[in-house]
């Protein structure tokens, strides 16, 4: 199995299947990538766009084209020398499957009983699906059925749902929690137990046979968190798949790192993502960006309550059913138990049943219930020391609060600096120095993923480039979005969200605005919410986008976009070139001003053909770098480069890789904070290359020796060097 050198990721969907890839695999070679990385290839329901709720572990999906299709373009990349990375999702499934509906049928007797994580406390699975049509609970058992339920013959139906007849189950109220895990508050994904070995291999049986045969190069494991025992998972999935390249989705909050037990190779790179986009964003804009977003919000100008209050809510809103099965385990006050969730800062804490809990995790825990009241010091000892019951289901809680609490609520409520506001970020953190930055580098391990984009971040990193420019002009940006303001207004919780993202993703349409404000204010939850509706409200919100777009915000866009291009070529080359294996999400090797999802998994169309200068250069930079990472190879060695001058703050310089006598074989260099730096230029700044002759990738000029800035970065903000007196 052959180690990627870089990825691509393509959200495979029903209308871009196995076939349709192979046939940009000349295009992807000749970008430079060393592997495909695919979205869930297995069976999953006829119409999702992401395959993340399989349906059958046993098949490759039919509407990418099975297994005969997988095969054929697996052969058609492989001429073209790339390999294949593939997304396995083993923490959860669809409920409707067969092994669900023999459980549902049989209880516990079934033999799939031990395939899902399920609460048989009262001796039935809850099932929240019925409508306020429906007054009360309904057993499975025979007997009479209400109103809007029918019987036919040994099914019972609800709608577009269906239930063995009679069964081991009780339907109660959609807003209800279930009687099993879940994936956060999904109900419809149904959390699997792979601690059984028999589970992991059911439904692990055809990722195996294609890294078998050698189709299947390196695995992107979802969600972690979820499962009972990550690290057990994780070295059986290594003992049994082998050498193959393997990352965890796995999000690191502030200086959090990565046990050093799991057996991967690293994560898929959200802690690289934020800081990459901080050494963009300039820490003086910090004060008076929360100052604009405090009078016109009137939310308060501290982010960590915000976060507290919707963590609270969310607890109390989803997680019900959590936890009570949590407080039962530890025998706690449900009380303690989301007071103590909601304290948590991180994901996971790592404590292992009957092992002495590592002293980071005994150390998050206590910090978190310092927060809270006395009550939770008894839960704190069963989270710690208690039965395994306690200690996991802790844990599987944690991820999900911090999930729907941070993520899909916080983050849509405070906002000061939209660009800060994505998946494991801190709202509150403006800005990276470079010496922190090639801190972090030297930790860095060799092989995990670094991205700046993918499917579940808050907007592309060009979107975000945008945003970072106005961590340099607050004043200027302050009175743009007040003067449109005046003209437009409409709830005063979303109006500063939604003038900083149609800005920074200009031009857009208003039905794709539309549709990212909708979901911003469900999500948000402070005057609608996905559960909640308010026909009034999404008119009203309908009428303030059209508006909005009318409003010069493009000429906004225009004005910054010299400096956001800088900060995309910058981003892009230093995520490219720096320590690990860089992914680049569809469509973004050239320009992508998409939005969270389901905005940025829209259509790719390929090639990708340059429609503007920062399209061409991004494109530049994006092949020459991931060619000159192929020719590196894994591993190659960093090292930081210092400009000297009184404009050394505004570049990040390193060098990668090393011949056998040690010597360097590529400098990157990029532009940083260049608002700042186009008030007073480059002067007499300079970056002294390492010894021989170096080759410009971009430019194709050729440099030696001490090089004045404004020479070196007088084409292009970024300059991607190789040696070539080898």
């Amino acid at each position: 199995m052959s180690r990627p050198t870089s990825t691509y990721r393509v959200q495979l969907t029903p209308d871009f299947g196995f076939a349709q890839v192979a046939e940009i695999a000349g295009y992807l070679r000749d970008l430079g990538v060393s592997h495909v990385y695919l979205s869930p290839i297995l069976q999953a329901t006829p119409e999702s766009r992401h395959g993340y709720d399989v349906t059958d572990h046993s098949r490759i999906r039919e509407e990418f084209g099975g297994a005969s299709g997988f095969r054929e373009m697996a052969q058609q990349l492989a001429a073209h020398d790339l390999g294949v990375v593939v997304d396995i999702v083993p923490n959860h499934m669809n409920t409707v499957n067969a092994q669900f509906w023999s459980v549902l049928r049989d209880g516990p007797a079934s033999p799939y009983a031990n395939w899902f994580d399920i609460d048989w406390n009262d001796g039935k699975v809850a099932l929240p699906v019925l409508g306020d049509d429906v007054a009360s609970a309904v057993d499975g058992d025979a007997g009479p059925v209400p109103d809007g339920l029918v019987v036919d013959g040994e099914v019972l139906r609800y709608h577009e749902h269906a239930y063995p007849y009679p069964g081991h189950y009780r339907l109660v109220g959609w807003r209800a929690g279930p009687g099993y895990r879940r994936f956060f508050d999904v109900a419809s994904l149904i959390g699997l137990r792979v601690e059984d070995p028999a589970v992991l291999f059911a439904t692990h049986e055809v990722i195996f046979w294609l890294l078998d045969e050698g189709l299947v190069d390196g695995l992107r494991v979802d969600h972690p968190d979820g499962l009972a025992d990550p690290r057990g998972y994780l070295e059986r999935l290594r003992d049994r798949a082998g050498g193959a390249w393997t990352v965890v989705e796995k999000i690191l909050i502030g200086p959090e790192r990565l046990p050093d037990d799991w057996a991967c190779d690293g994560t898929t790179g959200y802690e690289v993502l934020n800081r990459v986009n901080g050494l963009f964003v300039d820490p003086a804009g910090q004060a008076p960006l929360i100052k604009i977003f405090a009078d016109m919000t009137g939310q308060p100008s501290a982010y960590r309550p915000v976060m507290a209050q919707a963590k609270q809510e969310v607890l109390d809103l989803f997680f019900g059913a959590e936890v009570d099965r949590l407080a039962r385990a530890a025998s706690c006050d449900p009380a303690a138990v989301r007071e103590l969730l909601a304290a948590m800062p991180v994901y996971r804490a790592y404590v292992v049943p009957g092992e002495p809990p590592p002293p980071e995790s005994v150390e998050i825990v206590e910090l978190a219930a310092d927060a809270c009241s006395p009550a939770v010091r008894p839960l704190v000892r069963e989270v710690l020391y208690g039965s395994a019951e306690a200690i996991v289901r802790f844990q599987q809680a944690c991820g999900p609060v911090m999930a729907k609490g941070v993520e899909d609520t916080a983050l849509y409520r405070w906002y000061p600096l939209a660009c800060l506001n994505e998946v494991g970020g801190e709202p509150d953190r403006f800005g990276v120095s470079v010496e922190d930055f090639h801190d972090f580098c030297a930790e860095m391990s060799p092989y995990t993923m670094t991205t700046l984009s993918t499917h579940d971040t808050k907007r592309s990193e060009d979107v975000r480039a945008r945003l970072s420019v106005l961590s340099e002009l607050p004043g200027e940006w302050g009175a743009a979005v007040a003067e449109w303001s005046s003209a437009v207004r409409f709830d005063p919780l979303l109006d500063y969200l939604a003038w900083q993202n149609l800005m920074a993703a200009w031009p857009i349409s208003v039905e794709r605005f539309t549709d990212y404000l909708l979901k911003a204010a469900r999500e948000a939850k402070t005057a609608i919410s996905w559960i909640n509706p308010d026909p009034s409200y999404e008119q009203r919100l309908r009428d303030f986008a059209a508006a909005a777009v009318r409003q010069p915000v493009g000429e906004f866009a225009e004005r910054i976009e010299p400096f956001a291009m800088s900060n995309s070529l910058g981003a892009k080359l230093v995520q490219l070139m720096m320590p690990g294996v860089p992914d680049v999400y569809q469509g973004n090797e050239t320009t992508d001003f998409s939005l969270v999802d389901p905005d940025n998994r829209r259509p790719i169309t390929y090639p990708r053909k340059p429609e503007t200068s920062w399209d061409a250069a991004k494109l530049l930079v994006t092949t020459q770098a991931l060619r000159l990472r192929r020719r590196l190879g894994g591993a190659a060695p960093y090292a930081p480069l210092e400009a000297e001058g009184t404009a050394a703050e505004h570049v990040i310089a390193f060098t990668r890789g090393g011949d056998a006598r040690g010597r360097p074989l590529a400098v990157a260099v990029a532009t940083r904070l260049p608002v700042r730096l186009a008030a007073t230029g480059w002067g007499a700044t300079t970056l002294t290359l390492p010894a021989g002759t170096w080759r410009d990738l971009l430019t194709g000029n050729s440099h030696t020796g001490r090089i004045p800035l404004a020479h070196l970065l007088g084409q292009y903000p970024v300059a991607l060097l190789e040696r070539h007196d080898l």
